[in-house]
């Protein structure tokens, strides 16, 4: 059985909206093991995200444990999940989120530099990858010179420049057209095979969740998988 890279047990979340509490997870299981690829389908608000956003420690849980690697995220400071997110995990959302003054190459090198590696190196790393996603000759180019597939792509490439242990994926096709879809997903796919890290990919789109290994069905605050 391949080893846990990320952990979840009995994970509450609970909001509070004036003077309710309001539950958004109830009690959530789920582990992923190295390599493996996971798919999380359900409607909108039944709290894929928000169970997202707690596997890569941008939120707490309000009871229940996750691990990372067998470390506890409740243990761990702001610098201490920071330093975990920049060692382990990888993200790619439905927005690119990448910074519009600085170049694709550029980019994709930011987890390094913030690792403080060497700019020379940290840009021929990024450069590797631009050659992966098949972007080499848009290396100079900024976001707002790149096509919407063009952005996912570098996206991608940043996400997995550290080679994480598992690339966490809230809806990455949703805003793309389907042909282009098809291209990311590929690519994902096959990443995921080269480099042996585990994906998680939250998606309405039950073509994606079928090229997964394992699917996940989320309503109403509760996980259970599907089948």
């Amino acid at each position: 059985m391949s080893a846990a890279v990320i952990d979840a047990s009995a994970v509450h979340k609970v909001f509070r909206q004036g003077k309710l509490d309001v539950e958004v997870l109830k009690g959530v299981d789920f582990k992923v093991g190295a390599g493996e690829s996971h798919a999380i389908l359900g409607a909108s608000g039944a709290g894929k995200s928000t169970l997202m956003h707690l596997l890569g420690g941008l939120d707490h849980a309000s009871s229940g444990e996750i691990r990372v690697l067998d470390t506890r995220l409740s243990d761990l400071s702001e610098a201490g999940l920071g330093k975990l997110r920049n060692r382990h995990l990888g993200f790619i959302y439905q927005f690119h989120h990448l910074l519009p003054e600085f170049s694709a190459v550029e980019n994709i090198a930011m987890p390094l530099l913030v690792r403080r590696i060497p700019l020379p190196s940290a840009l021929a790393e990024a450069r590797e990858w631009l050659v992966k996603v098949g972007l080499e000759q848009r290396a100079d180019h900024k976001p707002g010179e790149l096509s919407g597939g063009e952005r996912q792509r570098v996206a991608l490439a940043r996400a997995l420049v550290t080679r994480p242990d598992c690339l966490l994926a809230d809806e990455p096709t949703g805003n793309l057209d389907q042909h282009t879809a098809t291209q990311m997903l590929e690519l994902m796919l096959n990443l995921n095979q080269e480099l042996n890290t585990a994906l998680v990919v939250v998606t309405h789109d039950l073509a994606i969740a079928d090229r997964m290994q394992n699917r996940w069905y989320m309503q109403d605050g509760v996980l259970t998988p599907k089948t």
